[in-house]
């Protein structure tokens, strides 16, 4: 195929993704309910102490380097986040390499599903921010004010579904450590900076993840990006797991891989 043609094979895979992800939920199986509900037990635990972890977070702020706070931000906005999918995404495609237009389309794909997910519930939710003083039980659903739409993160789910997907074209497992810890740094931030609660970061990244693993499979089923992944071979077990620990000096936030 030409450059258009794949072009357009691309944009129909990305789509075509985008609603593969929202119609997973009516396939799940019992491992997937369990998921969601370990998941959710989670985030009921992390909501108990979601003001004390946010407190002690905003008071680490002043230590955070600048480079390491300025990175966070930007990496996690929607118009660098998007720069920097586009262009992995269009080096694949000039070079005509599926390898890496599957990536790249993985990356827009999971980001638009999330990206437009995470606005509906924004307004759907309404949860105050921790900066604006009110309390992590304050929600006004759809009132449309920047301080109530904490959940969930928009940055978290732009700079990990970024780096999640990214991490997937590689399989040296420290080069997947490392895209791990620069995605990470938005979710992290958001915290320090009293725009979300740790619920509301934690929450997102398991959307994150479920929503870039439900693409990737989709585009499994594709006959355009070379060797499958998963194909009729029984793919190799992966497991995934966030763990919260916290003590009298320290909270800790841990992706097992």
């Amino acid at each position: 195929m030409n450059t258009w043609q794949l072009l357009a094979y691309d944009g129909k895979n990305a789509f075509n993704g985008v609603a593969y992800t929202y119609s997973r939920p009516f396939h799940w199986q019992q491992r997937d309910w369990l998921r969601a509900g370990a998941t959710a037990g989670l985030v009921g635990g992390l909501y108990l102490v979601d003001e004390q972890t946010s407190d002690w977070a905003r008071r680490q702020q002043d230590d955070i380097p600048t480079v390491i706070s300025d990175f966070g931000w930007y990496f996690g906005s929607p118009q660098n986040n998007y720069g920097v999918t586009g262009g992995i995404y269009l080096y694949g495609l000039f070079t005509k390499s599926p390898e890496w237009r599957r990536t790249g389309v993985l990356m827009i794909s999971s980001a638009t599903a999330g990206g437009l997910l995470q606005q509906f519930l924004k307004s759907v939710t309404g949860r105050g921010r921790p900066e604006t003083g009110v309390g992590k039980s304050e929600f006004r659903p759809f009132s449309g004010e920047s301080g109530y739409r904490s959940f969930p993160s928009g940055h978290t789910i732009l700079s990990f579904t970024t780096a999640y997907a990214l991490a997937k074209h590689f399989d040296n497992p420290w080069v997947k450590a490392g895209i791990y810890t620069l995605g990470l740094v938005s979710p992290a931030s958001r915290v320090w900076k009293g725009a979300h609660y740790l619920t509301d970061v934690v929450l997102s990244l398991a959307i994150t993840i479920a929503t870039v693993e439900a693409v990737d499979r989709y585009l499994d089923t594709r006959n355009g990006y070379g060797e499958q992944r998963y194909g009729t071979k029984k793919p190799k077990q992966r497991s995934y797991s966030l763990s919260f620990s916290a003590t009298p000096n320290t909270v800790g936030l841990t992706l097992n891989f």
